[in-house]
């Protein structure tokens, strides 16, 4: 609770552009991820016209940020009007920030397990790490990066309107039928 209420001060300038940045990402209106992938698809074609080198791609990002962090605290009231925010608001803002607190604390955790596997099974941790890693350089070697950077942000920006509309949910299930499927055909062979 005490983390949330910290998160919550420290972007309370950003509250209105949260929430419509949360209304965004779950979709509440049908054209919205079209919206998403149009500006996303933009943004990274532009890299690709525009071709920039790593250090002047990342200055530009920090710059941006720098940018956004400044201006938008002090145009967000202007924009939106503070003086509209509602307890509904005030509500979906506190579950916001309390969904970050509770990702931040999951990675935290999913970090704390990795070294716990390390210091307690070393050869399991070292060939999993070892798999999992060359796997990664495996694609990262068949597919060009910037395309690859362009799916995982789709993915990530995708994701919570995926989650929210039970995508994700119908597709793991069926993933996790066909896959029991597979293994009772197996058995059935073996048998």
């Amino acid at each position: 609770a005490a983390e949330t209420a910290s998160l919550e001060e420290q972007l309370q300038g950003w509250g209105e552009v949260i929430l419509m940045t949360d209304k965004v990402l779950r979709w509440e209106r049908a054209w919205f991820p079209l919206v998403l992938m149009s500006v996303v698809s933009f943004s990274f074609l532009m890299i690709y016209y525009l071709d920039p080198s790593v250090l002047s791609g990342v200055s530009c990002f920090v710059m941006f940020l720098c940018l956004a962090d400044y201006l938008v605290p002090a145009l967000a009231p202007r924009i939106f009007g503070s003086n509209k925010w509602t307890t509904e608001q005030q509500q979906r803002f506190h579950e916001i920030c309390s969904n970050l607190v509770k990702s931040r604390r999951r990675i935290v955790g999913w970090w704390k397990r990795l070294f716990t596997l390390k210091e307690e099974k070393p050869k399991m941790y070292f060939m999993t790490m070892l798999f999992s890693l060359a796997v990664v350089a495996w694609i990262g070697q068949q597919v060009h990066n910037l395309f690859l950077t362009y799916l995982i942000v789709s993915f990530l920006l995708l994701f919570p309107g995926l989650n929210q509309h039970g995508i994700i949910t119908k597709y793991v299930g069926m993933a996790k039928r066909e896959i029991n499927k597979l293994l009772k055909h197996k058995e059935k062979k073996n048998e």
